[in-house]
């Protein structure tokens, strides 16, 4: 399914996390907490401005970010998990 965000909003893809800590013991699904990285799949055209300018996202397709824990909404696509937010709630852009 193609998809392309309205104005300032992203949709990501939260990263996996190791299931594993440093010191080799597993970690059970239920204990998890949600990955705070994710990949920008799409973005929108771009937030418009009180003056009515379109100032462009300073995020882009392939992106990798950080993100807080509640931030955005759990959407399905094509079986797959992925999350639409604001601009605004992206925290950082991650260094490749």
């Amino acid at each position: 399914m193609k998809i392309r965000p309205i104005h300032d909003r992203i949709l990501a893809k939260r990263l996996a996390e190791e299931g594993k800590t440093a010191g080799g013991l597993f970690i059970p699904d239920t204990a998890k907490e949600k990955p705070l990285e994710a990949r920008v799949i799409a973005v929108g055209d771009g937030k418009i401005l009180e003056n009515g300018k379109l100032q462009a996202l300073s995020v882009h397709v392939g992106d990798k970010v950080l993100i807080g824990k509640y931030t955005g909404s759990e959407v399905k696509l094509d079986g797959e998990d992925h999350i639409i937010l604001r601009e605004d709630d992206v925290l950082a852009i991650l260094d490749k």
